[in-house]
């Protein structure tokens, strides 16, 4: 992964704590949208670091067949990029 590992473990620990707190929120009986506002921010941070390994992605492993001119790899990158995209886009 060419994504900073220190920063998406760092993302994914809060992330995991953030899932605990849910989990507490709802054993504990929490008001629905309080714990519907939880759910959220944990999503909207698992988005965020999956767009700064997708922008890794794009800036290193697709530059990089880009620039040794290999086309079948380039096409091969971009044909992944399209299908995580699509599959974002559901």
């Amino acid at each position: 992964m060419r994504a900073d590992g220190k920063k998406a473990k760092r993302q994914l620990s809060i992330a995991k704590g953030q899932l605990e707190g849910i989990s507490k929120m709802i054993d504990q009986g929490a008001y629905c949208l309080d714990v519907s506002n939880q759910i959220m921010a944990t999503i909207a941070l698992l988005k965020n670091l999956n767009i700064a390994v997708l922008s890794a992605h794009l800036e290193g492993c697709v530059t990089e067949a880009a620039k040794d001119g290999d086309e079948k790899a380039l096409h091969e990158k971009i044909a992944e990029v399209e299908s995580v995209l699509e599959r974002l886009s559901r």
